[in-house]
C-alpha cells in the first residue's frame, strides 16, 4: 500500500507540474497564435491591396440598402420586401466590375422575366377555376423548371447566363406558388422586382465608381505575365541544364525555373476573366467589344509551350545530365542559343502586350532561334556529336529527344508571336520602333557556328553555311570536326 501511495503522489506531482507549465505557456501560445493570424491577414492585404478596398465597398453597399429598414418612409413603402435588396447585395457584389455587372444583369432580367411570366400564368390559371388552378400552376412550374434546367447544360448559356436561369426558376416558382394563396400578386411582384433592381444598381454603381477592379485588365496582365514566365525559364535554361563539371555553382535565385508551372493550370482563370470582361463597359485602353477571344487563343498557345517546357525539363533532368561532358559541350552553345533567343522573343512579346505596342524586335529573336534550330539539326545529322563506339540508346536517342523538344519550343514561340501580332492588328497597338535593334542574321552570307570548347576533351565542331552555288542554286555546308579527318557527304553537306 505504501508503494502505491508513493506512485500516486509522484503522478500527482508530475500532473501538477505539467498543469503549471501549461498555464504559464498559455499566454505565450495565445500571443504567438494572434501574431501569426495578424501576419497572415497583413500578408493577404499586401499581396493585393484591392482586396481591402473590395471589402470596404461591400460594407458600404450593405449599409446603403439597409436604409430601407432604418428610414421609416422607405420601410412603409416596401415593408419586408426590403430584405431582397440586402440579399441581392450579398450575392451579386463580386470582386471585379465584370463579375458584378454580369450577376446584376442576370439577376435583374431573370427577376423581371420570371415575375412577368409568373403573373401571366397566374392569370391564366384563374380562368380554370379553383380545381384546375393548382393543376395548371403545377404543370407550368414543372415545364419551366425542366426546360430552364436543361438549357443550363448548353456550354455558352452556362458560361454567361447560368446564374440568370437559376434566378428565373426561383422567381417564377416562388411568385406562382405565392400567388395561389395571395391575391395581391402584382404588388408583391412589383416590390420584389424594385428592391432587387435597387440592390443590383447599388452594387454596380459602387463597383464602377470606387476603386474599380477590371477583369479585362487582369486578363491582359495575366496573359503577359504567363508569357514572361516562359521567357524567364528559357533564358536561364542553358546555364542551368548544360553546365559543365568545372563550372562554379551559381548562387543566384533559380525560382524563375519553376515559374512556368503556374501557366499549366491557368485555363480556368483565363476563361473566367474573359467571361467577366465581356460584361464590362469600355474603360481605359480597352473598348467595349475588345477581342477577348484572342487573349484566350494566346493563352492556349502559351500553355502548349509550357507543356513542351515541362516535357523538356523532365527529359533534361533524367537524361541529358547522364551524357558525357564532351558530348554535352558540343550541343551546349547551339541549344543555349535556341533557348536564349526564344526567351528573349517571349519577353519582348510580353512587354509588347503590357505596353500595347507592336513587338517588332521579337521577330528578330525568333529568326535567330530558327537559325540556331537549323544549325542544331545539321549538327545532329552529321553524326559528329558522338563517336562510333557511343551507345545509341543511351546517348543518341536522349539527344534527339531533347533537340525535338527545343525545336517544338521554337515553333510554339513563333505561333505565339503570330497570335500577338493578330491582337496588335485588332486593337491597333502603337507602332514604336525599338531604340536598340537586336543582332539580326544576314541572309545569304556565310555564317559560322562553333561549338563551345569549355572542356579539355571536347572536340570542336564548325558548321559553315555558304552562299547558293550558281550551278544548282543549292547552298553548301561544310562541317569540320577536330576529332577525325574522315570526309563525309550527307545530303549535299560536305563534312571534313
Amino acid at each position: 500500500m505504501g508503494f502505491e501511495s508513493e506512485n500516486q503522489e509522484k503522478e500527482q506531482q508530475v500532473l501538477s507540474v505539467r498543469g503549471r507549465s501549461r498555464i504559464k505557456a498559455f499566454p505565450i501560445n495565445v500571443n504567438a497564435k494572434v501574431f501569426e493570424f495578424v501576419s497572415k491577414v497583413k500578408k493577404l492585404g499586401q499581396d493585393d491591396p484591392r482586396r481591402v478596398f473590395h471589402s470596404l465597398k461591400v460594407g458600404l453597399a450593405l449599409t446603403i440598402v439597409s436604409l430601407f429598414y432604418y428610414c421609416r418612409p422607405l420601410y412603409d413603402r416596401f415593408g419586408v420586401a426590403a430584405t431582397w435588396a440586402v440579399m441581392t447585395v450579398v450575392v451579386v457584389f463580386e470582386f471585379s466590375v465584370g463579375a458584378t455587372l454580369g450577376k446584376g444583369v442576370n439577376r435583374g432580367l431573370a427577376t423581371l422575366f420570371g415575375g412577368a411570366l409568373a403573373v401571366g400564368v397566374h392569370r391564366l390559371a384563374n380562368l380554370s377555376g379553383r380545381i384546375g388552378e393548382p393543376i395548371l400552376l403545377g404543370f407550368f412550374v414543372f415545364l419551366q423548371a425542366a426546360v430552364s434546367t436543361f438549357a443550363r447544360f448548353y456550354p455558352k448559356i452556362k458560361a454567361r447566363y447560368d446564374y440568370g436561369l437559376l434566378i428565373f426558376i426561383l422567381t417564377f416558382t416562388l411568385i406562382s406558388i405565392s400567388g395561389f394563396r395571395d391575391d395581391e400578386i402584382l404588388d408583391m411582384t412589383h416590390k420584389r422586382l424594385s428592391t432587387i433592381l435597387i440592390g443590383c444598381s447599388t452594387c454596380v454603381i459602387i463597383s464602377i465608381l470606387l476603386f474599380p477592379v477590371w477583369a479585362g485588365e487582369d486578363l491582359h496582365n495575366l496573359i503577359a505575365s504567363n508569357i514572361e514566365k516562359l521567357g524567364s525559364f528559357l533564358e536561364g535554361f542553358g546555364d542551368a541544364y548544360f553546365k559543365m563539371p568545372e563550372d562554379e555553382e551559381s548562387k543566384e535565385d533559380k525560382s524563375f525555373l519553376e515559374g512556368y508551372k503556374s501557366v499549366l493550370n491557368s485555363k480556368a482563370n483565363e476563361d473566367a476573366l474573359a467571361n467577366f470582361a465581356r460584361w464590362e463597359p469600355g474603360h481605359g485602353r480597352f473598348q467595349f467589344r475588345h477581342p477577348w477571344e484572342q487573349y484566350l487563343k494566346i493563352g492556349a498557345l502559351t500553355r502548349q509551350c509550357a507543356y513542351q517546357i515541362e516535357s523538356l525539363n523532365g527529359h533534361l533532368n533524367a537524361e541529358i545530365n547522364q551524357a558525357k561532358p564532351e558530348i554535352r559541350c558540343k550541343i551546349r552553345e547551339t541549344c543555349g542559343k535556341m533557348s536564349l533567343e526564344s526567351g528573349k522573343a517571349l519577353k519582348e512579346l510580353a512587354l509588347g502586350i503590357k505596353r500595347m505596342v507592336k513587338p517588332f524586335s521579337a521577330d528578330i529573336h525568333i529568326e535567330n532561334s530558327k537559325t540556331a534550330a537549323k544549325n542544331l539539326n545539321s549538327l545532329l545529322k552529321s553524326g559528329l556529336v558522338w563517336d562510333d563506339d557511343v551507345d545509341l540508346l543511351q546517348v543518341v536517342v536522349p539527344l534527339a529527344t531533347v533537340a525535338s523538344f527545343l525545336i517544338n519550343v521554337v515553333s510554339c514561340t513563333d505561333e505565339i508571336a503570330e497570335s500577338v501580332h493578330e491582337l496588335a492588328s485588332m486593337v491597333n497597338f502603337e507602332a514604336v520602333e525599338p531604340t536598340i535593334s537586336p543582332e539580326k542574321p544576314v541572309t545569304g552570307q556565310p555564317e559560322t557556328v562553333k561549338s563551345s570548347n569549355d572542356h579539355a576533351n571536347c572536340a570542336s565542331v564548325v558548321v559553315i553555311i555558304g552562299e547558293p552555288s550558281p550551278e544548282n542554286g543549292n547552298s553548301s555546308a561544310t562541317t569540320m570536326n577536330n576529332c577525325s579527318n574522315r570526309p563525309t557527304n550527307i545530303g549535299g553537306v560536305n563534312i571534313v
